[in-house]
């Protein structure tokens, strides 16, 4: 980071959002680069990038296939923009590496809020965790055949690395650093975000990605388990 400052990544090939977006986060004090299409966010992409905004709708790569890469190669969120609004466009933009979604037009206002609210996650997230768990001395930790590393934000399974997005990541965290805790939607969506659940199925589409990339059955569940009318648990 420049000067300690944020960087966020914008993708869009309206140039005139691009400009806007630029000004308007340089003057909440991040630092920011941006990009004509997903393939160009891509060659601009490394770790020392916060956070990505990509829309969707974009020449030579979209902002999924962006984000579906750029997902499986670093771990700072990505915050899909859009003109569609569906539950099946949700799913797609979740699937392909979202941590947010946000329909245009938005208020500016509205976009530093969801902003402040990941990158404040993404701190938390880093913090020393108190919970009892399994966890080795390399930061790891151990749940059945998973091994989830906190400093890398992966999940191998035996050879296999099992590539999840930031929030699906502190999904399964969460769920395995409080055993036996059930999680009602509201309690998952307050514990990740840090505020109450805005009610849009955004939370049962991360865990339904989630258990399909852990091969996880919903009727007969090897890890994350139902307690029908309650939410969420491990054991």
């Amino acid at each position: 980071m420049e000067n300690n400052k944020i960087k966020i990544l914008i993708a869009d090939d309206d140039k005139d959002i691009r400009s806007i977006l630029s000004l308007i986060l340089t003057e909440a004090g991040y630092q920011v680069i941006s990009a004509r299409n997903g393939q160009q966010a891509l060659d601009l992409a490394d770790d020392s990038v916060d956070l990505y905004i990509l829309d969707v709708n974009m020449p030579v790569m979209s902002g999924f296939a962006a984000g579906k890469q750029l997902s499986s190669l670093y771990s700072a969120p990505i915050i899909f923009l859009t003109a569609y609004s569906g539950e099946g466009d949700k799913v797609m933009g979740f699937s392909a590496g979202a941590d947010d979604y946000m329909v245009k037009p938005f208020s500016n206002t509205e976009l530093l809020l969801r902003i402040q609210a990941i990158l404040r996650r993404t701190q938390r997230s880093s913090a020393p965790n108190e919970s009892p768990v399994c966890q080795t001395a390399s930061n790891e930790l151990v749940f059945k055949d998973l091994i989830l590393d906190l400093d890398s934000q992966s999940v191998k399974r035996g050879d296999e690395v099992i590539v999840l997005t930031y929030t699906e990541f502190q999904i399964l965290r969460l769920f395995i650093t409080h055993k036996r805790k059930i999680f009602s939607l509201e309690n998952i969506y307050q514990s990740i975000w840090g505020e109450d659940a805005v009610g849009d199925g955004t939370i049962m589409v991360h865990i339904k990605n989630l258990r399909k990339k852990l091969g996880d059955n919903s009727r007969n569940p090897r890890y994350i388990k139902t307690a029908w009318g309650k939410g969420y648990y491990v054991e």
